[in-house]
């Protein structure tokens, strides 16, 4: 990889370097506690990489639950991420094999920045993206073995960590919301949430709230497109 590339790719990846660092050992202290160690905690990272589907991971674990119910919940927690690949396919075109990466590494935090970051001049935008999501997954991985390291050796109360992802994300989440053109999207995802959550109560407002957000955004795709390109087109002053 052209050392060009890293030097483009890395400044855009710091917050969630910051932040995987923070939940990565979040999780890792987590796993920890319910006495899995290092080994498992590097091998959950590395494989499966999905961070609230490992949180929990962690909790199923620990209670030992049945493989079915394992599987359903996962799906229900990372339903998200197919939305999220589909959304990217256009994107990825042209990547080869590196795509079935891509869509594997697709994080909430990674499809947050591949979603508005933009290669520079000079800089091809495939080794650009797939860099991207690479030091991302990095992230996660030294911050779960790290976690997991410091559990056994020092000991922690892991009471409330759990609340460090959904840090990061609102974190990232109001970066979006300052730099972005327009906000529509956002509100609908908002509106959609809530609607959601009042009609299906927390434990089953993910799936209705993505499918109200799939319909709302394909109704309204050619008008946000429109302003997408009007905004590109506008001159700087």
């Amino acid at each position: 990889m052209k050392r060009r590339t890293l030097a483009a790719a890395f400044p855009v990846t710091v917050p969630v370097l910051m932040g995987y660092l923070a939940i990565g050992m979040a999780f890792g202290l987590m796993l920890q506690s319910i006495g899995y160690g290092v080994l498992w905690a590097l091998l959950m990272s590395v494989v499966i990489y999905a961070g609230s589907g490992q949180y929990l991971g962690v909790s199923l674990l620990a209670v030992g639950a049945p493989l079915h119910q394992v599987a359903f919940l996962t799906l229900m927690v990372n339903f998200r991420h197919l939305v999220y690949g589909l959304s990217m396919l256009e994107k990825f075109r042209g990547m080869g094999a590196r795509k079935l990466y891509m869509i594997f590494s697709l994080t909430d935090e990674t499809y947050a920045l591949l979603s508005s970051a933009r290669a520079p001049e000079g800089v091809d935008e495939h080794d650009f993206f797939f860099l991207v999501a690479l030091l991302d997954h990095s992230y996660w991985i030294a911050g779960s073995v790290l976690g997991a390291v410091l559990g056994a050796a020092l000991g922690f109360d892991t009471t409330g960590v759990d609340f460090a992802m959904t840090a990061l994300f609102l974190v990232i989440a109001v970066g979006q919301w300052k730099s972005a053109g327009g906000h529509i999207p956002a509100l609908i995802g908002g509106a959609a949430t809530l609607v959601s959550l009042l009609i299906a109560g927390a434990e089953d407002m993910l799936l209705p709230a993505l499918a109200m957000i799939v319909i709302a955004l394909t109704l309204l795709r050619p008008r946000l497109e429109g302003n997408v390109k009007r905004e590109e087109e506008t001159p700087c002053p």
